[in-house]
């Protein structure tokens, strides 16, 4: 009977670990295929050292939390073509690995900046064909790495700049069949894109959709001089949030310096100083909600640390150049006093040699006339 109870615990042990019956699993690869089973959810005593983990064309709905505890190891993880409408901000808790995360062909209207969080060695996200509003301003650490990212097909109206800044590896981004919202807060995109596109990424189309003057128009072909109106508004705007901007350091320094923790809130702003021709750029989790804002409205908020440089640098060059020119100045009025007193001094020498020289011609007649005198006496 023991030898029967300890054979039956020893074959029990690998079942904790076995393949799901749902999937096909390939022990050298380390490889689980579980596509097109019909899921619902995710399956249940997954190897632990699973590397790559395919679930697309299923019917799941929703990412529960740490749904993925059991494979830690995963690079590779295809949950597109489901139905996945939400997702826990600790699904992807402890996959620290991560390197290509599929969720396009879903139902998913947005993300939290947290889901990504602990990930910084992706390289890969596909999120196309989904009803995404936007994408959260703080997830960008997660996303330094990324050289693709799919966002077509979704319904992006704008498009937070200093989330695309922190994506220095980016080689792809695909942007197309979006509600493209072309006005002057959108022309913080198309100065990345410019940029973007001059060191060699890629990109397929932003086509706008509003206003009717720019429906269908790619955003990287209309000239600047269709956004003349945010001119109006962009040294004003500018100008008026350096205090703002002075301000919210102060505050947050003041924050940072009792140890409280950083708002929850995503961070929508314009990341270049093009960006003051009115330009907001800020698309966050919720961003579709200012679709009706006026074109040129100016908002407060917060500006990032290079438009602070170039306004240090405005600053800085103002008082360089005032430097300057009261040093050009005080040489200038050094210059004329010394050639004043040079030339009075030129005029006293030579009024004194003068003096000096009709006074030694006096002195000369003198002593001609005492021996004349002396003689005739």
């Amino acid at each position: 009977m023991r030898v029967i109870l300890v054979c039956a615990l020893l074959s029990s042990l690998p079942l904790s670990h076995a393949c799901p019956k749902e999937c096909s699993c390939n022990s050298n690869t380390k490889v689980v295929d579980c596509r097109g089973r019909g899921l619902y959810d995710i399956p249940r005593r997954l190897h632990p050292d699973t590397q790559e983990l395919y679930l697309q064309d299923n019917r799941i709905r929703g990412l529960g939390s740490v749904a993925f505890r059991e494979i830690p190891l995963v690079r590779i993880l295809d949950l597109s073509n489901n139905s996945i409408t939400s997702i826990s901000p600790t699904a992807l808790q402890g996959l620290r690995t991560l390197q290509r995360l599929s969720l396009a062909y879903n139902g998913i209207r947005d993300l939290d900046k947290r889901l990504l969080g602990p990930i910084r060695s992706l390289s890969h996200l596909d999120l196309s064909h989904n009803s995404l509003w936007g994408l959260p301003g703080a997830m960008g650490d997660s996303l330094k790495n990324l050289s693709y990212l799919g966002l077509a097909n979704n319904r992006l109206t704008r498009l937070d700049r200093s989330l695309l800044d922190t994506m220095t590896h980016l080689d792809s981004i695909t942007l197309r069949n979006n509600p493209w919202r072309c006005d002057c807060q959108l022309i913080g995109l198309k100065l990345w894109l410019e940029t973007y596109l001059f060191k060699g990424g890629v990109v397929d189309e932003v086509l706008c959709t509003q206003p009717e003057e720019k429906k269908d128009k790619d955003l990287q072909k209309i000239p600047y001089q269709l956004f003349h109106a945010c001119m109006t508004t962009s040294y004003h705007y500018l100008f008026a949030n350096i205090h703002h901007l002075e301000s919210e350091k102060l505050l947050r320094g003041h924050v940072h310096g009792n140890h409280a923790h950083p708002s929850s809130h995503s961070l929508h702003v314009p990341m270049a100083i093009g960006e003051g021709f009115g330009v907001g750029g800020g698309a966050g989790a919720g961003g579709g909600g200012a679709g009706g804002m006026a074109e040129c409205e100016t908002k407060q908020k917060h500006r990032p640390v290079n438009l602070r440089h170039a306004i240090a640098t405005v600053i800085i060059t103002g008082v360089v150049c005032g430097i300057v020119c009261l040093m050009m100045l005080a040489a200038a009025v050094y210059g004329c006093a010394y050639a004043a007193i040079m030339a009075k001094y030129q005029r006293e020498l030579k009024k004194n040699e003068e003096l000096a020289a009709a006074q030694g011609a006096d002195h000369a007649t003198a002593d001609e006339k005492e021996p004349l005198e002396n003689a005739i006496a």
